[in-house]
């Protein structure tokens, strides 16, 4: 091998050692156990998932999806994180679902469009400051589950409203709690 096949290899094989270092992590995971938290979570979730079911069997309508179970951890569980505000839960879950339900009436069900779509509501959340990682599932939601634009309004965003509506109500009644941290 001569010298300058050499250099290349050595900053080949230098590039990959440098690429693969930065998986193996720093230090410990910043969380930290509080039980009140857990136990706001637990009846902020058990409260939103149990009115969403309960207008569904009432209504005859769908209320509920599942991504609405993630938008509860943000909502009662990291409820000052900008991704868990008013705005990006109602926002990202309409955003998203807006994008998802385009992409499978104009390009149908195949797979490269459903990946199209989610890759879509990323990155519109983002352009529009609506991100909220729950609402990443939408797309795949409405998609794989061949929905109407109606989806769209129910459940998508009266049921994301009511999520912060008892979001506003729970996370309020604790003391040292102030929900939202901002609106826009």
């Amino acid at each position: 091998m001569d010298r300058i096949s050499a250099a290349r290899h050595k900053e080949k094989r230098l590039f990959h050692i440098r690429y693969l270092s930065k998986m193996k992590g720093k230090g410990r995971s910043p969380l930290q156990i509080n039980v009140k938290d857990a136990i706001t979570g637990l009846i902020g979730g058990f409260f939103t998932i149990f009115a969403l079911i309960l207008l569904t069997k009432i209504t005859s309508a769908v209320w509920l999806m599942a991504p609405f179970g993630a938008s509860c951890v943000l909502a009662f569980g990291l409820w000052n994180a900008p991704l868990s505000q008013p705005r990006n839960i109602i926002g990202g879950h309409f955003v998203s679902t807006f994008v998802g339900l385009a992409s499978y009436h104009f390009f149908g069900d195949e797979p490269w469009a459903i990946g199209l779509a989610v890759g879509l509501a990323i990155a519109v959340m983002m352009l529009t400051k609506t991100t909220h990682p729950p609402a990443g599932a939408d797309p795949l939601v409405v998609m794989l589950g061949q929905y109407g634009w109606s989806y769209l309004f129910t459940p998508v965003l009266t049921g994301a409203v009511i999520i912060v509506l008892l979001a506003l109500l729970i996370n309020n009644l604790r003391s040292n709690r102030s929900y939202p941290t901002f609106w826009i």
